[in-house]
């Protein structure tokens, strides 16, 4: 199922066609996660819940990284460009090659991760924040 919408609107399509949306794999497994949120106590939850606040900001590092090797390569361009482009060497296109698929690569799980936590650190937020709208009442 193809859809230049992005994959909430993947998801929604999914569910649309299920007849039981209660035993999807996703939905299981969110509800596993806030389950196990919920059966620990406030106090641990927040702690919690700023751990995974820096885990998310820390996720910058991989794209810095994998942006920062051509960087680095510009400081031997010369010798780097003798050693890929002497006689005809192909080894420019070996070297093209990969570096693609390690920036895509390193891209996409970035990506992956930084959603997976914001997953979490909403769930926490929203179940501190019913725990807190209780304890008022």
């Amino acid at each position: 199922m193809f859809s230049f919408r992005g994959d909430a609107h993947k998801i929604y399509l999914q569910l649309k066609q299920k007849n039981d949306i209660k035993n999807d794999r996703q939905l299981k497994e969110t509800a596993d996660i806030k389950s196990f949120y919920q059966s620990i106590d406030s106090e641990t939850l927040r702690l919690i819940h700023y751990r995974m606040i820096k885990e998310q900001n820390g996720l910058g590092i991989i794209p810095l990284y994998v942006t920062s090797i051509p960087w680095l390569l510009f400081l031997f361009s010369s010798k780097l460009q003798d050693v890929l482009f002497q006689n005809g060497n192909i080894l420019w296109l070996i070297f093209v090659t990969v570096y693609l698929i390690l920036l895509t690569a390193s891209t996409f799980f970035h990506f992956k991760e930084k959603a997976w936590a914001a997953l979490h650190i909403e769930m926490i937020k929203d179940i501190l924040h019913y725990r807190d709208k209780d304890d008022l009442s």
